[in-house]
């Protein structure tokens, strides 16, 4: 059994995320029988992310800041 687990409310990685999902998620899984468990990381400081952020901040604030 395979599994993919990513964190779609977080954009970035924390101690608290990389314990609860990364380490004890991967335990419980593998302790059910799961053999591979794939973690995947948050946008974090991405590039594309910082710069898609940018551009939703710039929109939502249009006409409220110069």
């Amino acid at each position: 059994h395979q599994l993919d687990v990513f964190c779609p409310g977080f954009v970035s990685d924390c101690l608290e995320t990389m314990e609860e999902i990364a380490i004890s998620g991967r335990e419980q899984f593998h302790a059910a029988g799961g053999t591979q468990y794939h973690y995947i990381p948050c946008l974090n400081t991405d590039e594309y992310w910082i710069e898609a952020l940018r551009l939703i901040i710039q929109q939502q604030l249009a006409g409220w800041i110069a």
